[in-house]
């Protein structure tokens, strides 16, 4: 049986969703941060992350690898895209949602919301909410006329990209200057897969 490491309060809600949304049944293993030094996460996960998936003996590691895995293994068209140009239009957003957004969105994270008051740095907060500007403005052009990234229908590509933003719910960043991206993260993030991927803490 597939197994997941992790828990929906970190990288790990990507395969968690994926797997929901794919139907597919697994076992979630919770593995929170203080436990990927153990011995035992180790042997699965030597980098000592999270999440890690194990299915059937096919370990991996790193969630956007992951997720397309489990789509690619599991899926069918439209989530996982028939066509290989449609495919690397996945991937390309996928990457793109981890180069260009996650590092700014951690950034902002950490400093509003997870280090102590006397560790957090406001400056840092809003320099990296001035960066994300023009990645979301990117991401607002190309989804003026779309309802998801890759056309008519959610896929692959809008939940690994989604999985990233949905940062943005909980630092409460402005995306007034973004409606048809606001639009679209409100659309994937109500799905009924990912509010069922909430429950695994």
């Amino acid at each position: 049986m597939l197994k997941i490491y992790g828990t929906s309060l970190s990288r790990a809600a990507r395969p968690l969703w994926a797997a929901e949304e794919l139907g597919l049944r697994f076992e979630h293993i919770p593995v929170t941060v203080a436990d990927t030094r153990k011995p035992e996460y180790l042997k699965v996960n030597p980098n000592g992350h999270i999440p890690t998936i194990d299915d059937n003996g096919t370990i991996i590691w790193e969630s956007m690898a992951t997720t397309l895995y489990l789509s690619e293994k599991y899926g069918k068209a439209p989530f996982w895209p028939s066509k290989v140009e449609d495919r690397a239009h996945a991937y390309q957003w996928s990457f793109w949602g981890i180069t260009e957004t996650e590092a700014h969105m951690l950034t902002i994270a950490r400093n509003r919301m997870l280090l102590p008051q006397d560790q957090r740095d406001e400056k840092a907060a809003e320099a990296a909410a001035q960066s994300l500007k023009v990645p979301l403005q990117v991401l607002e052009g190309h989804l003026k006329g779309r309802d998801y990234l890759l056309g008519s229908d959610f896929t692959i590509a809008d939940l690994n990209v989604a999985s990233v933003l949905v940062l943005a719910t909980f630092v409460q960043l402005d995306l007034s200057a973004t409606p048809a991206a606001k639009a679209w993260l409100d659309r994937c993030l109500s799905r009924p897969s990912m509010q069922k991927t909430l429950e695994y803490k």
